[in-house]
């Protein structure tokens, strides 16, 4: 049965012939939960909800949910714009620029992407564009485009495009650092490093290569404990999420597959990308099909597919709610 509010949408297509296209994604579900492990349905109900917040964006990306002023940030990419979304106000433009500084004009991922929080509050930004990582020189509830750069090179080489954090409650900053916001990739002619790298900032401001395996660095989080961390691989060919384990210096050690979407990249749309793991090491990562839900040993719980790619995501304060980038918008799921 067609929605009596669709069927004069309906109509119309059959009378001029054309499929519309609007009408069959309004039509599918946001969101399809699927079940493979029992645990599952005590980390999202079986009658979790979806909603649109908002869109009209170009590329929706690096979520954060910031609880003290309940507002949930996220970067369009190809706008250069992070945007602010609350209950009471809808969308808002929160920052512009907020990742490309410059004055030339160009082209591709040039924003913000990556957003995190740091241990004194303060909004931390990958910046595509301006190819650094920086700190909003600015109040929370007074943005402004000014920056403090904290990691602008290593051993001279800039970096390709600074892309998602993770943070330590001693106040390091770990980042994944891929070719994305160069506008020819990989191939581009400004690429100063022969590799893409994930890298620790350290409190005192000292920058640590933490390793150049990965292909495609991009999403990453730390598990409850801070002695485990999860990068995910953009990668069509080595499409995996890997662990490592942290030595007493915060450096990588024991890496490993924690989990690989090799099978799944050829039928769902979407990589491996952002991720965000829960107090109780739960962990929320996008990849073919929308989210996979994994446990803290890396066993598949289930999925919750979303009708279009997703980016990234973000939990609430109580995480009961997960804040999702999905392409041309942004997406509320009340888990429970």
């Amino acid at each position: 049965m067609i929605p009596r509010r669709n069927r004069l949408l309906w109509m119309i297509c059959l009378l001029t012939g054309h499929i519309c296209a609007g009408y069959a994604q309004a039509a599918k579900p946001l969101i399809t939960l699927k079940q493979i492990d029992p645990q599952f349905s005590s980390i999202v109900s079986k009658t979790a909800k979806a909603e649109i917040l908002a869109d009209g964006f170009l590329w929706s990306e690096g979520p954060v949910w910031v609880e003290s002023y309940k507002m949930f940030l996220f970067s369009d990419v190809k706008k250069n714009v992070i945007y602010k979304w609350t209950k009471e106000k809808g969308k808002e433009v929160y920052l512009r620029p907020s990742g490309y500084t410059g004055t030339i004009p160009r082209g591709g991922e040039l924003g913000s992407n990556g957003l995190g929080l740091n241990i004194k509050g303060q909004l931390v930004i990958c910046q595509d564009g301006d190819r650094v990582v920086s700190i909003m020189d600015a109040p929370l509830n007074k943005p402004q485009p000014k920056f403090i750069k904290i990691a602008v090179n290593y051993k001279g080489k800039k970096f390709d495009s600074p892309n998602d954090l993770a943070f330590l409650s001693n106040g390091d900053i770990y980042f994944t650092d891929p070719p994305y916001g160069l506008e020819k990739n990989v191939d581009d002619p400004l690429k100063e490093a022969p590799y893409q790298g994930v890298y620790k900032i350290a409190a005192n401001g000292k920058i640590t290569l933490l390793t150049d395996t990965l292909t495609r660095p991009n999403g990453i989080g730390f598990f409850p404990g801070g002695k485990t961390i999860l990068i995910s691989n953009s990668d069509p060919l080595k499409p995996y999420w890997y662990a490592y384990d942290l030595d007493k210096n915060g450096l990588f050690t024991h890496g490993r597959i924690f989990y690989s979407a090799n099978a799944a990249v050829k039928t769902a749309a979407g990589m491996p990308d952002g991720l965000k793991i829960d107090k109780k090491g739960h962990v929320f990562a996008s990849g073919p099909g929308g989210l996979w839900v994994f446990s803290r040993a890396g066993k598949l719980l289930g999925k919750i597919l979303v009708n279009d790619i997703v980016s990234n995501c973000s939990l609430s304060g109580d995480e009961k709610t997960l804040y999702v980038t999905s392409n041309h918008r942004v997406l509320k799921i009340a888990l429970r």
